[in-house]
Order: structure tokens, then sequence, then C-alpha cells
């Protein structure tokens, strides 16, 4: 195995604030020890590159977050709609999931991506935040929606939500079978949508979007970019064999 080069975190973005006590923050390619075709912020241990050079970014990540490497929380995404509970002890070994939600200040919820959209939500009244994992077979089965529920049974309340929905592969680049689009439009109408060169595509931004309105959650932003358009971002539709990056959200201390 590799050694990673001294760490250092010049090049990581800093978190914003998506409410007042609630903290956010979409990593990029940049600012990791990870080799080609991992360079450099990858967060993903499952897709070949270097444990130790996976360890080192979350170790970066964390700093970024203000936090140590331990209050990190990730999930096993298997495109689902399985949301876990995080306000108690966490096993070593992620739950099959793929959304989470807190109460605890300082957890940082982590999901990862390379074409999906990390869907960031949170209710500052009651303090409550989670992130979801929406690509396009998790958002078609209602994982969203599954999250606001979950949220909103330990007390949180839809119209006091705030959502931001991550980067992920736009309408215009994201082509698919006809049979694909016409399945997953029959469950997210709103998915439908044409890509630039006139071929069927998922819009997983309208779908989400769609969902979130119909739960109740109407206070919505999203990062416009596109992973497939953006090389600062990993985007498996475009490489191939890459890395991961991450929504992450967190209450203040």
């Amino acid at each position: 195995m590799s050694t990673p080069p001294p760490e250092c975190d010049e090049d990581l973005l800093q978190p914003d604030e998506l409410v007042p006590g609630v903290l956010v923050m979409f990593t990029g390619r940049a600012g990791g020890v990870s080799a080609a075709p991992y360079d450099t912020l990858n967060l993903a241990g499952n897709v070949g590159d270097d444990p130790a050079s996976v360890e080192a970014n979350h170790r970066r990540v964390a700093r970024a977050c203000g936090q140590g490497a331990g209050q990190l929380t990730w999930i096993w995404q298997v495109h689902g709609t399985t949301v876990a509970d995080a306000r108690g002890p966490w096993p070593a070994e992620p739950p099959a999931a793929d959304a989470m939600f807190t109460d605890v200040p300082g957890q940082v919820l982590g999901v990862m991506a390379a074409d999906c959209a990390p869907v960031l939500l949170a209710d500052s009244r009651v303090r409550i935040v989670a992130a979801a994992h929406a690509g396009r077979e998790g958002m078609a089965a209602g994982v969203v929606a599954e999250t606001v529920r979950a949220m909103s049974a330990a007390g949180a309340d839809p119209a006091r939500m705030h959502a931001v929905i991550g980067p992920h592969i736009c309408g215009r680049c994201y082509e698919v079978p006809e049979q694909m689009r016409a399945r997953v439009a029959a469950m997210v109408p709103g998915a439908s949508c044409v890509t630039r060169k006139g071929t069927p595509g998922i819009d997983i931004r309208a779908g989400i979007e769609a969902q979130l309105a119909h739960a109740g959650v109407r206070n919505v932003t999203a990062d416009g970019r596109c992973t497939a358009e953006t090389p600062a971002l990993y985007s498996y539709r475009r490489d191939g064999r890459t890395g991961r990056f991450a929504g992450l959200i967190w209450l203040a201390s």
C-alpha cells in the first residue's frame, strides 16, 4: 500500500450554514491524498482505493467540519429507502441504509455520491438533521419521502424543514433507455425528461423537488453543478472507475 503524503487541508471547502445552528458541506475532488483515478479526496472505501488514503481523507474532512474523525457517520448505501436512526450508539460496520437522521450536536452525517444526489435536511427548531442518498432507484422508491417521515416521527415538521439538493448528474446528461425512463416516470412523473441529444433522460433534481413539495417541504435549494459536466466532482457516468464525494450535515455544538 502507498503511504499518504503529509496531511494538509488548504484545498478543502468550508462549511456553509444552511439555517442557524445547522452546517452543511459538499466535498469535491481536491484536497485529498488518493492517487489516480481516485485523485484526490475520495471518501469511499469500496471502490478500489488504498484504505490508508481513504482514512486520511476522512480525517481531513472531519477537520474541515471542526470535528474528530470519529464524529463522521456513514451508511452502507444500497439504493433503497431504509432510514437509520443515528441518535444512539452507531455500529462499527455501517448499516445498510440510504438515509439517516440525528439530533446529536457535532455528529456529522455523510452520504456519498458520484452522480446520485446527496439530499440534506434540517428542522432547526427541534434540532433534527438528516442526510439521504437519492439516485435513480432510491428516488423512484421514495427515499426522500421516507426521510421526511422519519424526521417527522422524531418531532420535526416538514413545514419548518429546509432542504438542499447536492450536486448530481443533470437531466441534460442522464441518458437512459426509454423503458427505464417510463418505469421511473410511473413512480415520479416529474423526473421524466429529454437529454441535450434528444434522447430519453431522467431529471433527478426535478423528481426530488416534486417529492419534497408533496411531503410538505417548501424551503428547498439546490447546488446546480452537474457531476458529469464538472471536473472538480466525481462522476461514475463520465469516468467509470472513480471516487466518491460527500454531502455532509451536522448540528453546531
